[in-house]
C-alpha cells in the first residue's frame, strides 16, 4: 500500500513537472521567430493570403507560414457545422517558411489547429453577409469557442477579416442584401466589422474593405476584381496582401520594395498606399488624390 502511494505521488509530480516544462516549451515555440497565421476562410482569405504576402515578409527578412481552410464561399455557420462535427471538409493551402506551398485535401479544423504552433487564427465571414452583424452574432462565438478550446497553444491571438464591398456592376445574388448598391455594401461591412471587432477578443483588424475602397477613389475606378467580386490576380490581391503584411508586422508596409512582376510601379504604389492609410483609418475611406490621374 505504502509502494503504491509513493508511486502514485511520484507520477504526480512528474506530470506536474512534465506539464510545466511543455508550457514553458510552447511559449518558447511561439516566441522563436516565425509568425504563423491560419485564415478559416474561403476564396477571400485564398485572394488575401495565399499570393503576395509570403513574397512581402520575405523581402524584409521576415519569417512566416501561412495557412488557409479553404472552402468556396464557407459562411461562418458552415464552420461551426464541420467544427463541431470533425468533418474533413477543407482543402487545407499551406506556405511554409520557405515559401513551399502545399495542399491537403480532406482537412478537419480539428487537424490544421494542431498542425502548427499559430501565433494567429484568423477569422471571416461569407461575403454576401459580410456586413450582416446577427450572422456574426449567431455563428462567431460557437466557432471562436471550439478554435479556443482546440488551439495547439493558449497564447494564440485572433484575428477579424474586413472583406470588401463588390464591383458596382456585379451579377452575385448577394449584392441584392445591400441593394446592388457598393456604398451601401461597404458602410455595411464597415459597421459590423467595428462592432464584431470591439465585441470579440480580437487583436488585429485587417481592414481590406476599407483598403480596397481607398483603391477605388484613384484612376484605376472600379476595376479590382475579376469577376465582380473575387479580387484580380494582379494588383487587387497585392493590395489585401499589403494590409495583412502592415498589420501583421506593424511596418509601413510602403517601405517594403517588394512588388509583383504582374503589376506597374505606379499600381504598387497605389496598392501600398491604400494598404497603409486603411490601417490608419480602418473605417474611413482616404481619398488617394495623388492618383487620381495617371502618374508617369
Amino acid at each position: 500500500m505504502f509502494s503504491t502511494r509513493i508511486t502514485y505521488i511520484l507520477f504526480l509530480f512528474s506530470f506536474i513537472f512534465l506539464s510545466k516544462l511543455k508550457a514553458q516549451t510552447d511559449d518558447r515555440t511561439l516566441d522563436d521567430g516565425v509568425i504563423r497565421i491560419l485564415a478559416i476562410g474561403n476564396s477571400f482569405s485564398e485572394d488575401a493570403i495565399e499570393n503576395n504576402l509570403f513574397e512581402l515578409a520575405n523581402a524584409r527578412g521576415k519569417k512566416i507560414v501561412i495557412g488557409n481552410l479553404y472552402i468556396g464561399g464557407a459562411p461562418l455557420e458552415l464552420h461551426v457545422k464541420n467544427a463541431l462535427g470533425d468533418s474533413s471538409a477543407y482543402s487545407y493551402r499551406k506556405v511554409d517558411e520557405s515559401g513551399a506551398k502545399s495542399v491537403h485535401e480532406h482537412m478537419k479544423i480539428s487537424a490544421a489547429l494542431l498542425d502548427e504552433p499559430w501565433d494567429y487564427i484568423s477569422f471571416q465571414q461569407a461575403s454576401p453577409l459580410s456586413g450582416k452583424y446577427d450572422t456574426y452574432a449567431k455563428d462567431l462565438p460557437l466557432l471562436y469557442a471550439y478554435v479556443k478550446e482546440h488551439v495547439k497553444y493558449p497564447e494564440t491571438k485572433y484575428i477579424l477579416h474586413q472583406t470588401w464591398a463588390y464591383q458596382h456592376d456585379s451579377d452575385h445574388s448577394g449584392f441584392s442584401l445591400y441593394e446592388r448598391n457598393q456604398e451601401q455594401m461597404y458602410k455595411a461591412i464597415v459597421s459590423t466589422s467595428e462592432k464584431v471587432y470591439k465585441w470579440g477578443n480580437f487583436s488585429i483588424l485587417i481592414p481590406c474593405g476599407t483598403a480596397i475602397q481607398n483603391a477605388r477613389t484613384t484612376y484605376v475606378g472600379d476595376h479590382f476584381t475579376r469577376d465582380g467580386y473575387h479580387l484580380n490576380l494582379n494588383y487587387g490581391r497585392f493590395i489585401a496582401a499589403c494590409v495583412w503584411y502592415e498589420a501583421l508586422f506593424k511596418e509601413d508596409v510602403r517601405n517594403n520594395a517588394f512588388v509583383p512582376l504582374s503589376i506597374s510601379y505606379v499600381e504598387s504604389k497605389i496598392a501600398k498606399q491604400a494598404a497603409h492609410h486603411a490601417i490608419i483609418h480602418p473605417y474611413n475611406i482616404t481619398l488617394l488624390t495623388d492618383y487620381t490621374f495617371w502618374t508617369y
